[in-house]
C-alpha cells in the first residue's frame, strides 16, 4: 500500500500530538524552514501539542537555547527531548569512570556534571561518541585504529546520536551513528538510546505528560526524514509517520518533485514504510 501525500492541516483531526524531528524537517542544517515552523505553530493553535524529538547529542536545554538563537518561536513547541537526554542515563551508569571521547569540543556540554575522566584508549573503560571530531568532514574509517584497539580490549561504544548522516545545507555530514555502526560491523558493541530506540520516545511521552497532556499513541504522528531513525522509530513506537522526502534522501526528488512510488521504494530499501509522505512539512 502506497503512502498518502499529505500536508499537516488536513491531518489535524486525526492526530493530537506530534513527535517532530528537527534536522531535515524544521531546519535544513543551516537555517530554519519557515513553512515547517509555521505548520507547527498552526498545529498548536488548533489545540494540538508538539514535542520536538531530536537525535542531537545535546541535552534538550542546550538544543532549546540553540533553536531560540536561530529564531524558533516558543509558540512552535510544547517540549523537546534529545538523544543526549536519552543517553545521559547510560553515561551516568558508567560514572565514575574513564572514557575515550570521539566528538567535537562543541558537544562537551553533554558531559556536564558527570564524573568522567577522558583518557586514551588504553586506559578507557568505554568509548563515548557524539560524532566525528571533524564535524564537517569526519568519516567512520578515520577511527579504524582506535576502534580496532577497543575491539581487542572488549569495550563498548556509547553513541549519543544514532543518525547515520544529517542534512547540512546542500550536503550530508556523517554523524555518530555511522561510527557506532562501523564498530558493530567490526564486531564491537554499541549502546544507543535515541531514535529508533524506545528510550527517547518514552522521554517524549513523559515530557508532554509532565505538562498535563494526555498522550494516546493512536493520536500521535511522528514526522521525520530519516528512514533508519524517524520512520523505523515510529514503527517501533507504534505510531503513524509522515516521511519528509526533502531531507537526507532529498536527491531522490525528480527536479524537486515528489513521486509517491519513488518515496515508497526508497523506504522499502530500508525495510520500513510510512503512512504519509511530503516533500517538506507544510500546513
Amino acid at each position: 500500500m502506497l503512502p498518502e501525500l499529505a500536508t499537516l492541516g488536513p491531518l489535524r483531526d486525526r492526530y493530537d500530538t506530534l513527535y517532530c524531528d528537527v534536522w531535515g524537517v524544521i531546519r535544513d542544517g543551516t537555517d530554519l524552514l519557515p513553512a515547517a515552523v509555521d505548520a507547527l505553530i498552526r498545529f498548536r493553535q488548533s489545540g494540538g501539542r508538539v514535542c520536538l524529538v531530536s537525535n542531537s547529542p545535546r541535552r534538550s536545554s542546550s538544543l532549546a537555547h540553540f533553536l531560540d538563537q536561530m529564531g524558533l518561536p516558543s509558540s512552535a513547541t510544547d517540549a523537546m527531548v534529545t538523544s543526549g537526554d536519552a543517553i545521559h542515563e547510560e553515561l551516568l551508569k558508567r560514572t565514575p569512570g574513564k572514557a575515550f571521547n570521539i566528538g567535537p569540543a562543541s558537544d562537551g556540554a553533554l558531559y556536564a556534571g558527570l564524573d568522567l575522566d577522558f583518557t586514551d584508549i588504553e586506559a578507557a573503560d568505554f568509548i563515548t561518541c557524539t560524532g566525528p571530531d571533524d564535524y564537517e568532514n569526519g568519516r567512520p574509517e578515520d577511527y579504524d585504529a582506535v576502534l580496532a584497539r577497543a575491539l581487542e580490549r572488549g569495550i563498548e561504544l556509547v553513541c549519543a546520536n544514532p543518525d547515520i548522516v544529517v542534512q547540512s545545507g546542500d550536503r550530508l555530514i556523517v554523524c555518530a551513528g555511522a561510527i557506532a555502526r562501523h564498530y558493530r560491523q567490526m564486531g564491537g558493541t554499541s549502546i544507543v538510546a535515541g531514535k529508533p530506540h524506545q528510550p527517547i520516545y518514552r522521554l517524549a511521552k513523559a515530557a508532554l505528560e509532565a505538562q498535563g497532556h494526555t498522550v494516546v499513541l493512536e493520536r500521535v504522528l511522528a514526522i521525520g526524514d530519516g528512514p533508519e531513525t524517524d520512520v523505523e522509530g515510529a514503527m517501533r513506537a507504534g505510531v503513524d509517520c509522515l516521511f519528509i522526502a526533502d531531507g537526507i534522501l532529498g536527491d531522490m526528488l525528480n527536479g524537486g518533485r515528489l513521486d509517491v512510488e519513488t518515496a515508497a521504494a526508497a523506504l522499502k530499501d530500508y525495510g520500513v514504510s510510512a503512512r504519509y509522505v511530503a516533500d517538506q512539512l507544510t500546513w
